[in-house]
């Protein structure tokens, strides 16, 4: 898809909620199908200005559980070994291929306690393009990330790095993330209700259905603010 394309597609989506796109998606057949689980939260919310929504093109990434560890005999080991591990075992490969309006959408998940989307790396892929990151996995360096309003949906909060827990395994291949199919290109939407994924195949569709709902929406709401005396902002407007 080029450029110009993309651009088009994701104008489509602008200020679209999750409810709107998920009612979207009922009204296609496609009940049930997209919503990621409900363990996928945001991990900060902007309530004046709802920074921490998100949509785009879903590049998708897959981390496994490892089956090694790390046995050093000194501290110098340890970070040989631990720099190996990041340049060789579990790299950022997929950063080349980000580009502006995609969303990380991470297969990441592993009994052991790691939070591999943390303050810097995920800093870099917001920085090369990303929009934010949406994993089953977990996040670290939380209190830095909330601060620095990247947007993060995970599915809990993590402490430990990579090496010895997670290798990398492939990008841009179709990932179950949430109980939910996510290829790459598909269309992902997040806000404050979670996470939904549209197939690229029915996206104009879905966002032409919801962003009639929406504005139906809209117009209700805003009588009641009228009624209630209330202000109109940005959410009926």
């Amino acid at each position: 898809m080029d450029a110009q394309k993309r651009k088009e597609l994701l104008g489509l989506f602008e200020g679209l909620r999750v409810t709107d796109v998920n009612d979207g998606l009922d009204a296609v057949g496609l009940q049930n199908v997209g919503c990621l689980s409900r363990d996928i939260r945001p991990l900060w919310k902007d309530i004046d200005n709802f920074k921490h929504r998100i949509y785009g093109f879903a590049l998708t990434v897959r981390f496994l559980p490892t089956n090694s560890a790390i046995h050093a005999a000194s501290l110098e080991e340890y970070k040989k070994t631990k720099g190996n591990w990041y340049r060789n075992t579990a790299p950022d490969a997929f950063n080349p291929l980000i580009q502006d309006g995609d969303i990380l959408v991470i297969d990441g998940a592993t009994n052991t306690d790691v939070g591999f989307s943390g303050s810097e790396n995920t800093f870099n892929w917001i920085n090369r393009g990303a929009r934010g990151v949406v994993t089953n996995g977990g996040a670290r360096d939380t209190d830095e990330i909330i601060k620095q309003q990247l947007p993060v949906y995970c599915a809990y909060t993590g402490r430990g790095i990579r090496p010895g827990r997670l290798h990398y395994d492939t990008c841009n291949v179709p990932v179950n993330v949430g109980g939910v199919l996510v290829r790459p290109g598909d269309i992902v939407v997040a806000d404050g209700d979670g996470v939904v994924c549209v197939p690229i195949e029915k996206a104009e569709l879905v966002a032409a259905i919801a962003r009639e709902i929406q504005e139906g929406d809209k117009a209700s709401r805003r009588k009641h603010y009228e009624k209630a005396g209330i202000p109109l902002d940005f959410t009926v407007l």
